[in-house]
C-alpha cells in the first residue's frame, strides 16, 4: 500500500513554521555564536530549535528516526527518517543576511519524498513531495524552460567551500554560463525551483543540508543529483548539482566530468 504523504508533509510545515516562530523571536539579536570542529558556526538557537523539533517528531511519530545537524541521529534502523536543518546558513543568519531558514525533510527507506525549506526573512517557503507539483507561497511553480548553457544562471553558495581540484570543476561551469550569483545558501535551490536561477553547485553538503531539495526541484520539473549523476539518497553528498531541466543537466554534467 502506498505510503500516505498529507500527514508527512502537513507536519514538516508544522515543524517549520516552530522554527519560523522562534527564528522572529531572534531577528532583532545578535547571536553568540561557536566554531565547530569543521569550521562552520553553530548557535544556541540552532540547538534549540532542533531539539524544539525532535519532540515535536517524537509525541508525533515517536517510530520514526531523526537525523539533524546539531544531535546526529536517532533510531538511525527506522524506515522513514526526519532530517533536520534547523538553521541552514548560520553564517548569514550571524550577519544578518536574509538568507537563512529551516529545512525539513522526510526520507523512506533512505530517499528523500517530502521537503520544505523555509526562509523566514524573505517570507519564502517551498514544499515539494514525490509525486506533486511543487508549492512556492501555497501557489505553483516551475522552473525555467530549456536554456543554452551560455545564458545560464549558475548559483553557488561558497567558493570558499571548493577544494582546488573542485574548484577546477565550479571554474569549467563559470566559463561556461552567463551570471554567477554567490551567498545565498539553500535559496539558491528554492529559486531554482521557481524558475530565477537555472544551475546550482555545491559542495561540502550533508544530508540534512541537501535532502530536502529533491523533492522540492524534482516537483518544480528540474534535476539534482550528485556529480556524477547518480539520485540524491541519504547516502549521497557531499556534492550537488541541480538543474532547472534534464538537457541543461546533462551539459552541466559533461562540463564537470571533462575537468
Amino acid at each position: 500500500m502506498p505510503l500516505d504523504l498529507d500527514p508527512l508533509v502537513a507536519f514538516a510545515e508544522h515543524l517549520a513554521g516552530i522554527a519560523r516562530g522562534m527564528l522572529g523571536e531572534a531577528t532583532t539579536l545578535r547571536p553568540a555564536a561557536e566554531v565547530k570542529s569543521d569550521r562552520s558556526f553553530v548557535t544556541a538557537l540552532d540547538r534549540e530549535i532542533e531539539r524544539r523539533l525532535r519532540r515535536e517528531i517524537q509525541a508525533r511519530f515517536p517510530e520514526h528516526g531523526v537525523i539533524g545537524e546539531e544531535e546526529g541521529r536517532d533510531r538511525p534502523d527506522a524506515a522513514i527518517q526526519w532530517v533536520l536543518d534547523p538553521i541552514d546558513g548560520t553564517a548569514p543568519f550571524i550577519a544578518g543576511m536574509p538568507v537563512y531558514g529551516t529545512l525539513v525533510a522526510v526520507a523512506v527507506q533512505g530517499v528523500p519524498v517530502v521537503g520544505v525549506m523555509d526562509l523566514p526573512a524573505a517570507d519564502n517557503r517551498w514544499v515539494g513531495a514525490k509525486g506533486r507539483t511543487t508549492l512556492h507561497n501555497g501557489r505553483i511553480c516551475r522552473t525555467r524552460p530549456a536554456t543554452d548553457m551560455g545564458n545560464a544562471m549558475l548559483a553557488c553558495m561558497n567558493p570558499d567551500f571548493f577544494a582546488p581540484e573542485e574548484s577546477l570543476l565550479l571554474e569549467a561551469l563559470k566559463q561556461r554560463t552567463a551570471w554567477r550569483i554567490y551567498g545565498g545558501s539553500s535559496m539558491g535551490y528554492g529559486l531554482l525551483a521557481s524558475g530565477r536561477i537555472d544551475l546550482c553547485l555545491d559542495t561540502r553538503l550533508q544530508p540534512y543540508d541537501f535532502a530536502c531539495y529533491r523533492p522540492i526541484i524534482e516537483g518544480a520539473g528540474g534535476v539534482v543529483t550528485d556529480w556524477r549523476g547518480g539520485a540524491l539518497t541519504l547516502e549521497s553528498g557531499p556534492r550537488v548539482l541541480a538543474a532547472a531541466n534534464p538537457t541543461l543537466h546533462e551539459a552541466a554534467l559533461d562540463a564537470v566530468r571533462s575537468n
